[in-house]
């Protein structure tokens, strides 16, 4: 349940898992402190409790291209601030980690492929399959795209970045004043996963955003050939809980990283 309060909007389930807006608060406040040097703002959080997180009101505003760019040279600078290892927890929280509400298992790996492979794509493949989404036919590519990826064979040298981790548009808010980012599942891993995930679902000027941040902090070449790798996990994770398209969309995805 959400409800406005008067400047703060309260988000409230008494059914919420274990330390759920716990983990979202300690992911919005390590997000928050790279904003002192040019990073992406983030919402406040005003207050949390189990089963409760209390946010600062965030009026919205038609995105324009002068924001987006904005936005992108300031997720450049988020994602530089970085994290301590691939799949490592927000600085500071020990607890669960969460994607929707769904768990999002932690890591503390070197290899960005090892990780990816297994904590971001195979846990939410497997319940794909289990409940229909991926079909037999569909499987064998998945897992070999899979098998792929944790071999290594997309490691890079690139640090870990201090990722969102859950940044379709749905959680990047506009403002009179530019973007805000919601709702994260925040961890470490590599920056190009966050902008493919921007791509996955539309975000209002992508073009800008994704030259922005290219300017400000220059992706390796053939970055764009490697969006359908960054969104394997985002995929796997919908064809997990809604529905057979994304286990399809996950599969061509797939047969893209096998042809890079």
């Amino acid at each position: 349940m959400e409800m406005w309060q008067g400047e703060t909007l309260v988000k409230q389930r008494s059914d919420a898992p274990d330390r759920f807006f716990e983990a979202e608060a300690a992911g919005l406040r390590w997000l928050a402190e790279p904003e002192q040097h040019g990073g992406a703002r983030v919402v406040r959080v005003a207050a949390v409790s189990p089963g409760r997180i209390e946010l600062e009101r965030v009026r919205e505003a038609r995105p324009s291209r002068e924001a987006a760019r904005a936005f992108g040279a300031a997720l450049a600078v988020t994602h530089a601030a970085g994290a301590a290892a691939f799949g490592a927890r927000p600085d500071g929280w020990e607890g669960p980690l969460y994607i929707g509400r769904r768990p999002l298992p932690a890591a503390d790996e070197t290899s960005w492929g090892r990780f990816y492979a297994r904590d971001r794509v195979l846990p939410y493949l497997d319940i794909a399959v289990a409940v229909g989404n991926v079909t037999r036919a569909q499987e064998p590519v998945i897992r070999e795209a899979v098998e792929r990826v944790a071999s290594g064979a997309f490691d890079d040298g690139e640090p870990p970045a201090r990722l969102h981790g859950d940044l379709w548009t749905g959680n990047v808010l506009w403002t009179p004043e530019g973007a805000v980012l919601i709702d994260p599942a925040a961890h470490g891993g590599h920056r190009e996963t966050d902008l493919a995930m921007l791509a996955l679902f539309g975000l209002p000027h992508l073009d800008e955003v994704l030259a922005a941040y290219d300017a400000a902090r220059p992706l390796r070449e053939g970055w764009e050939a490697r969006v359908p790798l960054h969104q394997l996990h985002p995929l796997a994770v919908h064809a997990a809980g809604h529905g057979p398209s994304y286990g399809t969309e996950l599969a061509e995805a797939a047969r893209a990283t096998l042809a890079l």
